[in-house]
């Protein structure tokens, strides 16, 4: 039987594993809500609001708690949409970081959007103006919106 560590040891840097995270998409009155992030990795872009999830919580709770924390919107995880793999390499080509972010589609229950935690700002914006990409964005949020509105 193999003990598991929370915390960081010289194994776990030699073993890197990804790290996973939630983001919620919730869509609404032909709307989604996005979050302008505050801190790095894609500070200044808007996206998903997400983290990561927390040792014995579902993705699909990592997803409506990290919504609620940055948001202040409350909505029901239902399904998951689709899994990004986001690989952060140096000058080398060598991998420095990798997550696992997964797409949950939430569906809207209450509040309205007030930035909090890690959001710099957060707002609802027209379906068209992610579709056409007239927002500065995290990678590949056009392409998950797409696939939650063709689930809704």
């Amino acid at each position: 039987m193999r003990l598991i560590s929370l915390g960081a040891t010289q194994a776990d840097q030699m073993n890197p594993v990804p790290k996973i995270g939630a983001l919620a998409v919730v869509l609404h009155q032909d709307q989604v809500l996005l979050v302008q992030r505050k801190k790095q990795p894609d500070q200044g872009l808007w996206g998903f609001p997400g983290g990561h999830v927390e040792w014995g919580e579902t993705v699909l709770e990592a997803a409506a708690r990290e919504l609620l924390e940055e948001t202040g919107v409350t909505a029901r995880p239902d399904s998951y949409i689709d899994n990004l793999d986001l690989l952060g390499r140096d000058a080398a080509g060598r991998v420095q970081s990798h997550y696992l972010l997964v797409g949950v589609m939430c569906r809207y229950l209450s509040g309205a959007p007030v930035a909090a935690d890690d959001a710099r700002d957060a707002r609802w914006f027209p379906f068209q103006k992610i579709l056409i990409g007239d927002l500065q964005m995290s990678e590949r949020v056009p392409e998950l919106l797409a696939q939650a509105m063709r689930l809704n």
